[in-house]
């Protein structure tokens, strides 16, 4: 009766992903050859457990540039959405959602075009927690990408951000970045408008940091952090 216990055969996109992914990168990998994704999600709160994204959005960056045509976002069905004071801030009514895509396809799309990619965001943390939670609902599988939140690398590229040491410290925002860097957000609180920005204030805050050590970058330079 072994046959009775046996876990269940994965199905090939995640064992694909799985297979593909490895949670870190060697220090020493130049980040030339590294392939980032940056993401958003939208959500109807901040509470991990419960709440839901209602959008999600990624573009990829790859050799030094946006690749912009691997630009994806989606809107998602979430039958029991209500208005919450998250809709005053990103604009999505509970009617819209209906016309969104379910959550279980949304990720299924999703897992392959993170394959072997480090995760860039603003608090991306948060995102990849609202990932990892659609896909134990789903398909009993956690994220596995090594995750770069570009409020540290603003903290480790930008000396207005830098760490003082002192306790309670508070990271920088996207826009308080964007205002130090040069960069003005676009569609501000939309997962396609969000993630691209953070792609672009990566990309400004590498080239900053590449000047500052007179050098390539590196997988060690950057704040990657395990999923």
């Amino acid at each position: 009766m072994s046959w009775f216990f046996a876990r269940k055969k994965q199905e090939p996109f995640i064992k694909a992903y799985v297979e593909s992914t490895p949670k870190t990168v060697a220090d020493k990998t130049p980040t030339a050859d590294m392939r980032f994704v940056a993401i958003d999600a939208e959500t109807t709160g901040f509470d991990t457990a419960k709440d839901r994204m209602l959008s999600l959005a990624l573009i990829e960056v790859r050799g030094g540039r946006l690749q912009m045509a691997s630009s994806v976002k989606w809107l998602i069905y979430q039958p029991a959405a209500a208005m919450t004071s998250a809709v005053s801030v990103h604009g999505i009514l509970p009617a819209e959602t209906a016309t969104g895509r379910q959550e279980a396809d949304v990720v299924r799309d999703l897992l392959p075009l993170l394959q072997g990619a480090v995760l860039v965001g603003h608090h991306v943390a948060f995102d990849a927690a609202m990932i990892t939670a659609a896909l134990k609902r789903h398909f009993r599988v956690s994220l596995r990408n090594p995750i770069l939140d570009t409020a540290n690398l603003a903290m480790t590229a930008v000396d207005a951000f830098a760490k003082t040491g002192y306790p309670g410290q508070r990271a920088p925002s996207l826009d308080e970045v964007c205002a130090q860097c040069g960069i003005t957000p676009v569609e501000r609180h939309t997962a396609e408008g969000d993630a691209f920005t953070t792609a672009m204030l990566f990309l400004t805050l590498c080239a900053r940091l590449q000047r500052n050590l007179g050098r390539p970058l590196k997988a060690g330079d950057l704040p990657i952090a395990r999923p």
